[in-house]
């Protein structure tokens, strides 16, 4: 156990005092040491080994309305808790990336909403130096994630290549931060207002690897399927607890990203959805609106275009993807603890 569980240790110490990283010999407006605050749940579990799931702020703060947000918030996180591991919802506060946030912290993400800065890697040194609040996207939290040792983060839906992304370069900064971050990334697949193949042509040039929950095609966010087959394919949590395990010790170095199907019973319909989506880029273009501005646009104008059920769909989707994404963590869980007790025995004897 000791190799293991004191890096996890020393890591986790270093980033637990917020406070204490602040106070620097230079002054009150400088900052020294780490900044990341872990919630006391958060750092006690990962100190035991035990399942942590990763959570994404900016799905609260720009993905719904209040308090349509708060509640699905308290949804996903009691889903994860429930199935038996402890969620770590990732976001920045008064300058403070926090990993871990009470219900108290969540209510006042969700009351601000789209007054919370969008956070991306990018923007995480700004938001810090500012001491202002962000909303971390996925690349964010892929990268707090990592920082403190959480090995499964779980989203919606990842970014990818817009569409005429090949005239634009508008490329979303969560698939390089998947091509260099070892952290496995639920979700079902990409969003659908985005350039499917091209995205996964781009996570293939970034060298990771994508799996599709049971089903050899890559979903398509509000629908189950894309027309896209995927290289890997996995039918379980332990087999996906397996895949990370694999990545982690050849230290490859990049995620993986598991691509979950939204349930059937919830699955939009394709074309509707597709007429939608159509109309709103043409609005967005015509408005000029682009960078980290388009998706939300996107995606609100595709509610209201289908009356709602787009949003009914996206949420569905994401307590689904947390449901496999804390059966995953829960079974990679398992499966360190039992090597590490596999390697003590053979130390001892």
């Amino acid at each position: 156990m000791a190799s293991s569980a004191l890096a996890r240790i020393s890591n986790l110490q270093r980033h637990f005092d917020p406070t204490e990283a602040n106070s620097n010999k230079g002054g009150s407006d400088g900052f020294c040491g780490d900044l990341i605050k872990i919630s006391p749940e958060v750092s006690e579990a990962l100190l035991r080994g035990d399942a942590v799931v990763a959570l994404e702020s900016t799905i609260i703060s720009h993905g719904m309305p209040y308090p349509l947000n708060l509640e699905t918030a308290k949804e996903v996180e009691a889903i994860v808790r429930t199935n038996g591991a402890v969620p770590a919802t990732i976001a920045i506060l008064d300058g403070i990336p926090c990993v871990g946030l009470s219900m108290e912290e969540l209510e006042r993400l969700a009351i601000l909403g789209k007054r919370v800065q969008k956070t991306a890697r990018r923007d995480i040194a700004l938001v810090v130096a500012s001491r202002g609040n962000g909303a971390t996207t996925v690349s964010a939290s892929m990268f707090f994630a990592s920082v403190v040792g959480i090995p499964v983060f779980v989203t919606g839906g990842i970014g990818g290549v817009h569409r005429h992304g090949e005239h634009t370069m508008d490329i979303s900064s969560d698939l390089t931060e998947l091509g260099r971050t070892p952290v496995a990334v639920v979700s079902a697949g990409v969003k659908s207002i985005l350039d499917i193949p091209r995205t996964l042509e781009y996570l293939e040039t970034q060298g990771v690897c994508v799996a599709a929950y049971k089903t050899n095609e890559f979903p398509a966010f509000f629908t189950e399927t894309s027309g896209c087959k995927v290289p890997c394919r996995v039918d379980s949590p332990e087999d996906c607890a397996r895949l990370i395990d694999a990545n982690t010790k050849l230290k490859l170095n990049t995620g993986v990203l598991f691509a979950v199907p939204i349930p059937k019973e919830h699955s939009a319909s394709g074309s509707i959805i597709e007429s939608a989506i159509q109309k709103a880029l043409k609005e967005a273009r015509d408005k000029n609106i682009t960078g980290n501005a388009e998706t939300p646009f996107l995606l609100s104008k595709v509610n209201e275009l289908t009356g709602g059920a787009s949003l009914a769909a996206n949420m569905a989707l994401v307590k689904n993807n947390a449901l496999v994404g804390t059966r995953i963590a829960v079974a990679l869980a398992q499966l360190r603890k039992s090597c590490n007790k596999v390697g003590n025995a053979e130390s001892v004897s």
